[in-house]
C-alpha cells in the first residue's frame, strides 16, 4: 500500500482520514441520542461529554483531509458509472464535505454566540463571558438541521457503497477499504 492516491485506489493517507473521521462522525451521531432523557443512560453519560472536543477534531481533520485531497486531485480515482452517476457521486461528496465544515462551524458559533467557556481536550481556548452574540446564535442555530442532513447524506453514503460492492460488483467498496473485502 502507498501513502498516496493512485487512479485505482486510494492511498494510506486518504484511507486513514476517512476511516478515523467515520468512526468520530459515528460517535458523534450517537450523541444525538444522547440528549434524550437528559443524558440519563450510557451515550449521554459517555458519549455527549465529549462531543464538543470530537467535533473540533472532525474541525482539524477534515481541514487536514481537504488539504491532502487537494495535492492528491490529480491521480484520485474517479467514481464509476456513467456521467449523471458520477456527477450525483460527486455532488454528494461535496454535500458531505459541507456538512463536515458546517457542523463543528455552527456548534463553535453556538457556544461562542452563547458566551460558553470553550475547551478542546482540556485545553481552554476560550473563557466563558456575560455578553451574547445574537448574531452567532442565529447561524448556529442551522447546527441540529445540518446534522439530519448530514445523518441523510452518511446513510446515502453507505447505501451507495454497499450498491457498488453488492449489485454492480465493482471495486468501489474495495478501494476504499484496501482490499478487505474482495480481491485486488
Amino acid at each position: 500500500m502507498t501513502f498516496h492516491d493512485t487512479p485505482r485506489r486510494y492511498g494510506a493517507v486518504s484511507l486513514l482520514f476517512h476511516w478515523t473521521m467515520a468512526l468520530l462522525i459515528i460517535a458523534q451521531f450517537m450523541a444525538l441520542g444522547g440528549y434524550i432523557n437528559d443524558g440519563e443512560h450510557w451515550i449521554g453519560n459517555t458519549i455527549v461529554p465529549w462531543h464538543v472536543d470530537i467535533g473540533l477534531l472532525l474541525l482539524v481533520l477534515v481541514s487536514l483531509r481537504l488539504l491532502w485531497m487537494l495535492g492528491q486531485r490529480e491521480q484520485r480515482p474517479e467514481p464509476h458509472g456513467h456521467r449523471p452517476m458520477q456527477l450525483l457521486a460527486k455532488g454528494g461528496h461535496l454535500l458531505l464535505y459541507t456538512c463536515m465544515v458546517l457542523m463543528p462551524l455552527t456548534g463553535l458559533l453556538i457556544m461562542v454566540g452563547e458566551g460558553h467557556s470553550l475547551a478542546f481536550f482540556g485545553f481552554q481556548l476560550l473563557a466563558e463571558r456575560d455578553a451574547e452574540m445574537s448574531w452567532a446564535i442565529l447561524l448556529g442555530e442551522s447546527h441540529a438541521p445540518i446534522s439530519w442532513l448530514f445523518v441523510a447524506l452518511v446513510i446515502g453514503h453507505l447505501g451507495a457503497a454497499l450498491y457498488h460492492h453488492f449489485i454492480k460488483h465493482d471495486d468501489t467498496l474495495v478501494r476504499m477499504t484496501s482490499g478487505r473485502f474482495g480481491t485486488n
